[in-house]
Formats: C-alpha cells, sequence, structure tokens
C-alpha cells in the first residue's frame, strides 16, 4: 500500500471516529440542557463526515452498489465471525463483564446486518420496500415496524425502537 493510500485510510478512521465521539457529546450536551454545544458538536461531526467521505472516495474505497453490498458483507461477517469474539474472550479474560456483554450485543447484531446486505443483493434489482427499525441499546436492526416484546439481542422493550430514516 502507498503512504499516501495508508494516510487516507488513516486519515478516514481518524474522521469516522471523530464524528461518532462528537454525535455521543452532543447527546451527553442535550442531557445536561446545553443545546447550543449539543449543536456545536453536531456541526463539527457533520463536517467531520465530509472529511472521512472524501478521504474514503479519493483512496477508490467507494465502488458500484454491487460492489459496496459484498464489501459490507464481508465486514459484517469479519466483525462477527472474528473481531468480536476476540474481544470477547479478551474482556472476559480480564474480568470485564459489562465490555463482554456489549461486544456480545455488537456481535449478534453484525450478524443480522450481515443477513439483511446477503438478503438486499440478492433482490437489489427488484428489492421489497420495507422500512428499518434499530434498537437504541445494542444496533440490532430490524425490517418492518418491531412489534415483539423486547428486543432479541438485549431484551429491551420496544420504546428502544426508532425508524431509521
Amino acid at each position: 500500500m502507498s503512504k499516501t493510500l495508508n494516510n487516507l485510510m488513516e486519515a478516514f478512521a481518524g474522521e469516522s471516529q471523530a464524528n461518532r465521539k462528537y454525535l455521543a457529546y452532543a447527546k451527553q450536551a442535550e442531557k445536561e440542557g446545553l443545546p447550543q454545544v449539543a449543536k456545536l458538536f453536531r456541526a463539527a461531526a457533520d463536517a467531520e463526515t465530509i472529511h472521512a467521505h472524501g478521504h474514503l472516495r479519493n483512496a477508490g474505497k467507494i465502488g458500484d452498489t454491487l460492489s459496496n453490498l459484498k464489501d459490507a458483507i464481508a465486514g459484517e461477517t469479519h466483525e462477527f465471525e472474528s473481531m468480536y469474539p476476540a474481544m470477547i474472550a479478551d474482556a472476559e479474560a480480564e474480568g470485564n463483564k459489562v465490555a463482554a456483554r456489549y461486544f456480545t450485543f455488537a456481535n449478534k447484531a453484525e450478524q443480522v446486518h450481515a443477513t439483511l446486505y446477503k438478503k438486499m443483493l440478492e433482490t437489489m434489482e427488484n428489492p421489497v420496500d420495507v422500512d428499518y427499525y434499530n434498537c437504541s441499546v445494542c444496533g440490532y436492526t430490524h425490517e418492518g415496524a418491531f412489534e415483539g416484546d423486547k428486543c432479541p439481542i438485549c431484551g429491551a422493550a420496544p420504546k428502544a425502537f426508532y425508524k431509521v430514516d
């Protein structure tokens, strides 16, 4: 990998993390009754997204939709087959039950995401028009309105689900 490509991917990772971090900071500011601080964090987060997308595009990592779906399937599969199991084992070995529990939630959600991407890959030419709902606790994604008693991954109540626009 060239130094520039490596730098683009490093910058993409950093900007992506900054986006997520600033959005978490914005939520905290809102909880503390500081809407103007939250607004600034959201503005900076949006700018970081612009940077991240530019770096990814300049690295040549955005393909056509078919390629992007295949890449997403590979990424999600890596996460639930390799990445999270190792992280769960590490957290358990260190006695960090909170981290192990949340890694487990994420691992199960990634399996669902891979399945949804595979389904879309198979029906891409004639997809079913469906809304998606996410569990705000664990990241489980559900096709259609969630009507269960609790999230199948983390056990959260139905009120934890929100429609993804």
